[in-house]
């Protein structure tokens, strides 16, 4: 029996927690059933329903047990001891919905619903209705809406956390207040609208708001009012898990479960056409209520007079506004320009008078001229010129008598420019030039005639010449390079030499001098170089004082009566200048004393370190005195010095290299006593403390420590190259803390001989060199120990050396290469002694006497390993190395107790490599090889052990 609607209404389903309940219809969606046949198939086919399965493609069964064991496996989910049947719609068995049975119960509903089934459900025909939800189901429930996942499907909304969102801050806090003015305003026509309404719906009669519904009994139609309408569903939680609120809703459902399937199945039926009967009324209620919701239109339209009011408000402002303007515009414009008209006149008779007194003044310019030229005032005289040539210019143009004036006026100014230029080149050289005191060097360097030089530099600046600066220094220069030239001549003059001397044009010597002779002249260069830039530095100071007063600085000193007329883009450009001059004549001096410093002859000779360490501070002193003069530091004279230093580093270094190779080729690698000496060089090295020189040769002394402590506790035995090394790496750190310019090359060096030690001995040891070199017969395990020591008193050294040398460039990799090499020669200690071991256990069978000749002899290589490195490597160390050995016995052990198939049953031959181990780890403990923690027995249970 089918449910009638109405067009414009969507069918939809029952809320989840009263199950799906389909409706037909011929043009509604749900789930549409066929009617059976009468010999119980399906309608229109003689096919059993268990041969094929509606919800899974494809799916087609020869059984009746292999559909039921597809039903359990893929519609069917168990929830702790119960099955749930999902073969449905959706998931959904409709003779079994939602509800949990035993296993035997479950087997039962298969075999009467599923199984022998006589009517079967198609799968719904899928529409546009299937993927929304009508607009009556939406306002039936608004805060449910359309479920998210199955959990709020099932559960409800409350069942998923729902994020709090705060209200806005841009939003206004509206209260009641806010809305009492249009409440009282549209009150009147509210009420009325409501009587009217109410009216209305008294008049409407009541069969024009329902529908037809079939009742639960019979087909008569009833009034869609929601009195009719049990209380039950009205509520907000509908729960069908509890008994009472079940059996409310399916009245004397369950009593008829005991009866025929036919009665149970008209029950269902008469129970469905009841709940869509509700569920239309809701449906009509809300849509009325929907149509009702039209009135809010009559809200618009009640706020047109408020906006023809703000209109009426508006224009009036504007009307307001218009006649403001107006009254401005007619009262303020006045005749301002009246006032004027007097004053002009009376100004036209004040600068007539004017122009006649200025003609007078510049009458007297010429006798003026002659008077300040005399007096040596060129600022004033050429302040005089300018000013007249303006005045002729702007105020006196066009003037009869005063036509051939201009000309003779630039003329004037010509020659004092020149003359300035003269005089100024003039003084500059009969400064520089004035003879130096006996000790070259002024105490009190004054400038001669400072007057005469700040009046010429004023002329100069203010006719913006300023070449002036340029012609200074090339004077400068000139007297330098003839200073140069004669203190070269007195040195030449004195020396012994009987060779024609000969001069180059920069007055450089072509003949040879004495290391001593070139040290003498490059200081009495060096101070009167100093001398004449102390000479220099005053003048120029003189000049930027002037410079300073001409741009009016407030520190400067007042030396003009006029006003300033250097512009400051003039001054900061002067400024520069005279910087750049500064500097220029300090390089060229540095160049100068360059040339004195690395010519040939001092190329060919072989500077001492003492005498490296003197001109050192030659060029250090000069170099900070012509740094305090310029205000920077040249380069020439340092790089020269350098030169000179990199080739002593570089001789230094080749001696000590040459000599330590010799020494690694002629190494017996034998244990030698430590003499004092090296010890207290250690303790130095230690604290840092280069400042003592290096003694001489103390090795062939006998007496001494057999070994070298360092830091009071951790002793190192060492060989007589190790010894070496440690006296050359100490005479490299002093050499670098006497004369600080040789760090950067000692530094590179020191790391160039600890490579050449490093692989030097790595060849002789590790690679057998020392048998063909030295002599040895082979290379012993106390060989390859004192070698190890030897590196690892050096990786001690290297944080030693890295902080006195300050900068150590491949610091990391000679550090990893050292520790390399000792890893290279423990694996190769390790390594002999575990291939004597391996080779001793290969013959080895277990069987009595205990020990047997083989672990005798494995003890004997223990004991012999143990008395070649005990007293050269530290505890730590021999541990390591007995670890390693200890390890690979334990391997080869366990390799030929599988070939020999010994196994830890307890019989004779487990007993005997019991004894046989206990006998090892006897020989272990005795010469306490490893740790105390490792010595246990615990190697006879480790044996076993695959």
């Amino acid at each position: 029996m089918a449910t009638t609607r109405s067009a414009g209404d969507v069918a939809t389903s029952v809320s989840s927690g009263l199950g799906s309940v389909p409706s037909s219809g011929s043009g509604n969606p749900g789930i549409r059933k066929l009617s059976t046949a009468s010999g119980g198939g399906i309608a229109g086919g003689t096919a059993p329903s268990w041969q094929s399965c509606y919800y899974c493609t494809r799916e087609q069964f020869k059984t009746i047990s292999d559909f039921v064991n597809h039903l359990r496996n893929r519609h069917c989910t168990r929830e702790g001891g119960s099955f749930v049947c999902r073969y449905g719609f959706n998931g959904v068995c409709a003779s079994l919905p939602l509800d949990g049975v035993s296993d035997r119960d479950y087997d039962a509903h298969v075999a009467k619903y599923h199984v022998n089934q006589h009517t079967r459900e198609m799968p719904p025909e899928w529409g546009v209705y299937s993927a929304a939800q009508n607009l009556p189901a939406v306002l039936n429930d608004p805060s449910r809406g359309k479920q998210s996942n199955l959990f709020t499907k099932k559960w409800g909304e409350h069942f998923v956390e729902r994020s709090h969102v705060p209200p806005s801050p841009r939003l206004p806090d509206i209260t009641h207040a806010d809305f009492s003015v249009y409440l009282g305003s549209i009150g009147k026509r509210y009420r009325w609208h409501e009587r009217r309404q109410q009216q209305l719906e008294r008049d409407k009669p009541l069969e024009n708001g329902a529908q037809t519904a079939p009742g639960p009994g019979s087909g008569a139609q009833t009034p869609t009012h929601l009195s009719s309408v049990p209380e039950i569903f009205l509520k907000s939680q509908l729960q069908l898990h509890h008994p009472a609120t079940f059996k409310q809703v399916f009245p004397n459902y369950m009593q008829t479960s005991a009866t025929s399937p036919e009665t149970h199945q008209q029950t269902g039926r008469q129970l469905q056409e009841q709940l869509s009967h509700y569920l239309d009324m809701v449906e009509v209620k809300i849509a009325q209520q929907v149509s009702q919701k039209s009135a809010a239109f009559f809200h618009a339209m009640t706020t047109q007079h408020a906006i023809l009011e703000e209109m009426e408000q508006a224009a009036d402002q504007v009307r307001q506004l218009r006649t403001a303007l107006a009254q401005l515009h007619s009262h303020s414009v006045v005749d301002s320009f009246k006032v004027l008209r007097f004053a002009q006149r009376r100004q036209h008779y004040n600068l007539t008078l004017d122009k006649l007194r200025l003609m007078a003044t510049v009458h007297k310019t010429q006798p003026m001229l002659q008077l300040l030229l005399g007096t040596q005032d060129y600022v004033a005289a050429l302040d005089l010129i300018g000013t007249t040539q303006e005045i002729l210019s702007a105020e006196l143009l066009g003037i009869h008598c005063f036509k051939h004036l201009p000309m003779q006026l630039s003329e004037m100014e010509k020659l004092i420019d020149k003359m300035l230029t003269t005089e100024f080149e003039r003084y500059a050289a009969a400064d520089l030039n004035r003879p130096l005191t006996d000790a070259l060097r002024e105490t009190d360097s004054v400038c001669a005639e400072e007057d005469k030089l700040v009046a010429i530099v004023m002329g100069l600046l203010r006719k913006q010449n300023f070449s002036f600066v340029q012609s200074y220094q090339q004077e400068a220069i000139a007297t330098i390079r003839a200073i140069i030239k004669q203190l070269l001549i007195e040195v030449l003059s004195r020396s012994d030499s009987d060779q024609e001397i000969s001069l180059t044009g920069h007055g450089e010597q072509a003949l040879e001098l004495t290391l001593p002779e070139w040290i003498a002249l490059l200081l009495r260069s060096s101070q009167a170089l100093v001398s004449i830039l102390e000479r220099i530095k005053t003048v120029v100071g003189i000049m930027q004082q002037t410079a300073d007063a001409a741009v009016g600085a407030q520190d400067a000193v007042n030396l003009i009566d006029s006003e300033a007329f250097l512009s400051p883009g003039h001054h900061e450009q002067l400024r520069s200048q005279l910087q750049q001059l500064l500097q220029a004549v300090c390089h060229y001096c540095h160049e100068r004393c360059a040339n004195i410093v690395s010519p040939q002859s001092l190329e060919k000779s072989s500077a001492s370190e003492q005498e490296l360490c003197q001109l050192s501070d030659i060029v250090d002193q000069f170099g900070e005195t012509t740094r305090s003069i310029c205000g920077v530091a040249s380069v020439p004279l340092q790089l020269a010095l350098k030169v000179q230093a990199s080739r002593y580093a570089q001789r230094f270094h080749s001696e000590r290299k040459q000599k330590l190779s010799l020494l690694l080729d002629q190494e017996r690698w034998r244990q030698v006593d430590i003499p004092h000496e090296f010890q207290r060089i250690i303790e130095r090295m230690a604290a840092g403390d280069y400042a003592k020189p290096e003694m001489g040769n103390l090795i062939s002394n006998g007496v001494g420590n057999p070994v070298l402590l360092v830091e009071g506790k951790q002793p190192y035995t060492l060989v007589s190259a190790s010894l070496m090394l440690i006296r050359m790496l100490y005479e490299y750190g002093g050499s670098a803390h006497r004369l600080p310019l040789l760090a950067s090359y000692h530094a590179r060096n020191v790391v160039d001989l600890l490579r050449c030690f490093n692989s030097r001995s790595c060849q002789l040891i590790i690679g057998a060199g020392a048998m063909r070199v030295a002599g040895l017969k082979t290379i012993t395990s106390t060989n390859l120990a004192l070698v190890s020591r030897a590196l690892q008193l050096v990786l001690w050294l290297l944080p030693k050396l890295r902080e006195h040398f300050q900068a150590m460039s491949g610091y990391e990799a000679i550090e990893r290469d050292y520790q390399g090499h000792i890893k290279e020669i423990e694996n190769k200690i390790h390594g002999i002694v575990s291939e004597r071991l391996a080779a001793q256990l290969e013959a080895w069978e277990a069987r009595p006497p205990i020990p047997s000749q083989t672990f005798r002899h494995i003890s004997r290589h223990l004991v012999k390993l143990h008395e070649a490195i005990a007293g050269v490597l530290p505890e730590a160390q021999i541990h390591e190395i007995y670890g390693v050995v200890h390890r690979n016995f334990k391997d080869k052990l366990r390799e030929q107790l599988l070939k020999l198939n010994v196994n830890n049953n307890g019989g004779p031959q487990h007993g005997v490599v019991t004894s046989e181990l206990t006998f090892y780890m006897e020989t272990l403990r005795t010469l306490k090889a490893l740790p105390a923690d490792q010595l246990d027995n615990g190697i006879l249970e480790e044996i076993w052990l695959y």
